[in-house]
């Protein structure tokens, strides 16, 4: 059942002031700017991503649904019996992607709210479960597929023993690209195509890849010795990860900035608003905003 339109009573927006959280003169943060908690109904929230006038769309996985929280404030339930989302991204088509675990499946959305199953398996094998996504604008798609034991499956063994990245072309054929992981997560690429930064969870660390001309991948590098859940990038090329808090990192590996998140585990980020410069953050069953210096990478 896809629900649209279904507007919700006003949140109360509780404020965490700056000063004992975040740090004073950042190079990201907005000068006085506050951590807001917009909602604490959910079970886990996940996936952000944000459309082309700035909305950003999220998942509450136990819940099987996709909210919108657009970008005058107004929060919205935009899909149930959403196939268990997890990590989304909008292509610059607007379609929404979408890494559907109840069934083991990669969704895209289109803006009718149509759902295709784009792949949901692998040399004849269930996929484990897609976790996080990334599209280029080139059309090549990135998703990490570890295996995370849900309770809404039958299954409790993984038909593929690998936990790997990867690459679903323009023509549709499903490419690994990296099957040396303990546990992938996040990922996120830069606007231009040239890199793809992934996250191995488990292991603790943060690689970096070169994206070639075909999609493919090479000149995998350590970026940080530090895991994520999900991932975003803003326009100067700093990395966000998450896990305890937000921790941000300039291109070149050096941390800059920690963000204290008052939950009790910081799911995803990214970017919204009609200027792109406000951070959106998934904290267990909370949502939270904070005004930025900086901007959505796009």
């Amino acid at each position: 059942m896809i629900v649209r339109n279904f507007m919700l009573c006003l949140f109360t927006v509780i404020c965490f002031t700056a000063g004992a959280q975040l740090q004073k003169n950042s190079s990201v943060i907005a000068d006085g700017a506050e951590l807001l908690e917009i909602s604490s109904q959910f079970s886990f929230t996940e996936g952000p991503a944000i459309d082309q006038e700035g909305n950003v769309y999220f998942t509450d996985q136990p819940n099987n649904k996709i909210w919108l929280y657009d970008n005058q404030g107004n929060l919205s339930l935009f899909m149930d019996n959403a196939g268990r989302a997890n990590g989304m991204f909008f292509d610059a088509k607007g379609n929404l992607y979408a890494c559907a675990d109840e069934k083991n499946e990669l969704w895209i959305i289109d803006s009718k709210t149509k759902v295709k199953t784009l792949v949901n398996a692998f040399e004849n094998n269930p996929l484990n479960g897609p976790n996080d996504v990334w599209v280029s604008k080139s059309g090549f798609i990135y998703f990490t597929d570890p295996y995370y034991q849900r309770d809404y499956w039958t299954r409790t063994n993984p038909e593929i023993k690998h936990e790997g990245l990867y690459l679903l072309t323009k023509k549709g054929k499903l490419q690994l690209l990296d099957k040396e992981f303990k546990r992938p997560n996040g990922l996120v690429g830069t606007p231009d195509g040239k890199f793809l930064y992934v996250a191995d969870i488990n292991d603790h660390k943060t690689y970096r890849y070169t994206i070639l001309a075909d999609g493919t991948l090479s000149d995998k590098t350590l970026f940080v010795n530090q895991g994520s859940d999900g991932m975003t990038i803003d326009h100067q090329g700093n990395i966000y990860l998450t896990g305890n808090g937000v921790t941000v990192y300039n291109p070149k590996g050096e941390k800059i900035e920690h963000i204290e998140v008052p939950a009790k585990w910081t799911a995803n980020v990214s970017f919204y608003g009609k200027d792109r410069d406000q951070l959106f953050i998934t904290a267990s069953e909370k949502i939270f905003t904070l005004k930025m210096k900086v901007k959505d990478a796009r």
